[in-house]
């Protein structure tokens, strides 16, 4: 994975392009359990150690990952900015929207439908959460615990904070517990038939006894975590099933075109069971030229500006008076403009942070995107359009990217600009851009830098300042200092000097 690389090599401009580009999550893992932070501190890059805690990464002192942070750090500058950096909690800025929003969903519990209470303490929870991530709670809320909105855990051996773990795996994937209980929580997975969930414990507790043993000079470890691994897709897997109930059964193959690869947890979303009643546990249904769409407000709300204002300030885009409910309990929300194979790729987006997008429907998604706030949908379309670039569409995706405020997808207009700027030289579309750029410069001096020639330049000047180690590298070397010589003649020729 391109971030953990540029840990090991202390590539700070590489972390922070993909950090603020919103394209990764710092808190991963990879196959040897490793986060970047740990990567940071081994290879002694004192910088981007303080740059990562500053923007989330967690190291809290007395956790697993805290103590081996603190003993892999090479230098004793990097250990005194582990041990007296304050940021190093949970309460960092998350960059990760799609669990920082499920995060939400536990803590605050909107829309909740369901509440255990755990020797007094009550627990607020969705049915829809819990059953799409186990099928234990599927099949209790089907049947013992049905109809039920209060539900009591009295037994002695289910203790608070074991359910409180319990809760925050399922909505997360993550457990933040004191060692001295994890007991309690193993005990609990067992029961609720969560086998990741306890295995994943046992592992991480044999780890701890392991590291204790093997490392000197370590404080005791207090506080046991689990993270998902860096390609872990467990949460989205589980939603998916929730977006697949949630379609038109017309539309279900365009964003679900194969069988799911895993094991599904119940069969309570089953669409292929053809029925009068909508899907179980939806909420409100949106109706996309005579298609139904039944959804759920925690999703759509809590992903969603957009719709949490249309659903929650009493208002639609077009009300159907007269017209009867489907069902009495389901509101029904027209959506006018967007079409439906376009609202299947934001509904699939919604629950799974994923949708498949092609090059004939990305343009349509994006502006949705857009309208509906929904800003990782506009980076996953940014990423399909790059994928077409040519010198035909460039300057068209350039000016896109710019009225979408699509950072990355300008870089990589101008990186292809860059590439094949020969073929630009003589564009009069590329000339009335530069013209257009300088001219938006306020105040623009002679030598002031002109947007999309800095950027071209940029990439060109990447393939000038290495040191050369081969005839390939020198024969690229000489290709940009070519072009470099060409964009500044063609900056001559406009009567412009930057």
């Amino acid at each position: 994975m391109d971030l953990f690389q540029s840990c090991r090599r202390g590539d700070l401009d590489r972390v922070r392009y993909l950090v603020e580009s919103g394209e990764t999550e710092l808190n991963l893992r990879d196959c040897w359990d490793s986060t970047p932070l740990y990567y940071a501190c081994l290879c002694g890059h004192h910088e981007l150690v303080e740059y990562l805690l500053q923007n989330g990464a967690r190291c809290a002192p007395n956790t697993f990952d805290g103590e081996r942070c603190l003993y892999a750090a090479l230098t004793d500058k990097i250990r005194s900015l582990l041990k007296s950096y304050k940021a190093i909690t949970s309460e960092c800025m998350r960059r990760d929207s799609y669990r920082e929003f499920l995060r939400r969903c536990l803590e605050d519990s909107p829309y909740a439908d369901v509440c255990f209470i755990v020797h007094g303490v009550p627990l607020p929870a969705h049915r829809l959460i819990l059953s799409a991530r186990s099928s234990y709670f599927a099949k209790m809320f089907m049947s013992k615990w049905r109809d039920r909105p209060i539900i009591e855990l009295k037994n002695k051996l289910v203790k608070l904070w074991a359910m409180q773990a319990i809760l925050q795996y399922l909505y997360t994937d993550r457990v933040y517990i004191e060692k001295d209980k994890i007991d309690d929580c193993i005990r609990l997975a067992k029961q609720c038939k969560l086998e990741d969930l306890r295995t994943q414990l046992e592992i991480r507790l044999n780890s701890i006894e392991l590291f204790g043993m093997s490392k000197t000079n370590t404080r005791i470890i207090t506080v046991v975590s689990i993270e998902p691994e860096s390609r872990s897709t467990s949460l989205q897997d589980a939603f998916a099933r929730l977006a697949e109930s949630a379609l038109p059964p017309a539309l279900v193959s365009q964003q679900f075109p194969k069988q799911f690869p895993f094991e599904i947890s119940s069969d309570v979303f089953d669409v292929s069971v053809v029925c009068d009643e909508p899907p179980v546990y939806s909420d409100v249904c949106f109706i996309v030229e005579n298609h139904r769409f039944y959804c759920h407000k925690v999703f759509f709300c809590g992903r969603s500006d957009y719709f949490r204002a249309l659903l929650d300030g009493h208002f639609s885009e077009s009300t159907s008076p007269g017209k009867q409910l489907f069902s009495a309990s389901i509101p029904e929300v027209y959506l006018n403009d967007v079409t439906p194979d376009v609202f299947a790729a934001v509904v699939a987006f919604i629950y799974q942070d994923e949708a498949l997008v092609t090059e004939e429907n990305v343009y349509s998604v994006l502006c949705f995107a857009d309208i509906y706030l929904l800003s990782g949908l506009k980076r996953l379309c940014a990423r399909v359009i790059s994928a077409f670039l040519d010198t035909e569409n460039v300057l068209t995706v350039l000016r896109t990217a710019r009225l979408f405020n699509l950072p990355r997808l300008e870089v990589d207009c101008c990186e292809y600009m860059s590439k094949h700027l020969e073929m630009f030289l003589d564009n009069k579309e590329f000339h009335a851009l530069i013209l257009a750029d300088a001219s938006s410069v306020r105040d623009r001096q002679q030598t002031d830098s002109i947007p999309v020639v800095d950027d071209i330049r940029f990439h060109l000047y990447k393939g000038v300042l290495p040191s050369i180690t081969s005839d390939e590298e020198e024969s690229g070397q000489f290709d940009s200092e070519t072009k470099l010589k060409m964009l500044s003649d063609l900056l001559i020729y406009l009567g412009i000097e930057c």
